[in-house]
């Protein structure tokens, strides 16, 4: 049976990422913006914690997957790591490239929004395909 790229799942995965936004990205921007702490620690707190939510909401919610495994809990945090990595890494050079003259404040604001979306298209596929991949 072949899979459609956006179905059910894809919609539940945006629900969840809608509470994640909330609470991981909101303490993202304030530690950033008002703690000034730095533009990697803001960003990897918003992903430890939205992502001991996201896994168990996307485990059981939006994936409905059953599974009990150490093996699938590695794959999350993996896949959370590399994703997280790429998706901020590419975002910081992406926004160096396009706004070089503006204030790093600017730039990093812009590449934390930017990582936010190139995280969430990476994560959504790697969970689907690979994380919580129900075997027929």
């Amino acid at each position: 049976m072949k899979k459609k790229l956006i179905e059910k799942t894809t919609i539940r995965f945006l629900a969840v990422g809608v509470v994640n936004t909330l609470v991981g990205d909101g303490m993202m921007f304030l530690l950033y913006n008002l703690l000034n702490c730095s533009y990697w620690f803001s960003s990897a707190v918003n992903y430890v914690l939205g992502g001991i939510v996201s896994f168990f909401l996307n485990k059981y919610f939006t994936f409905q997957n059953c599974e009990r495994s150490g093996k699938q809990v590695l794959k999350f945090v993996l896949n959370m790591v590399i994703c997280y990595l790429i998706a901020y890494g590419a975002a910081r050079h992406i926004v160096m490239l396009l706004l070089p003259d503006r204030s790093a404040k600017l730039q990093e604001n812009a590449a934390m929004f930017i990582g936010m979306g190139l995280y969430t298209i990476l994560n959504y596929l790697v969970q689907r395909f690979f994380v919580f991949q129900v075997r027929e």
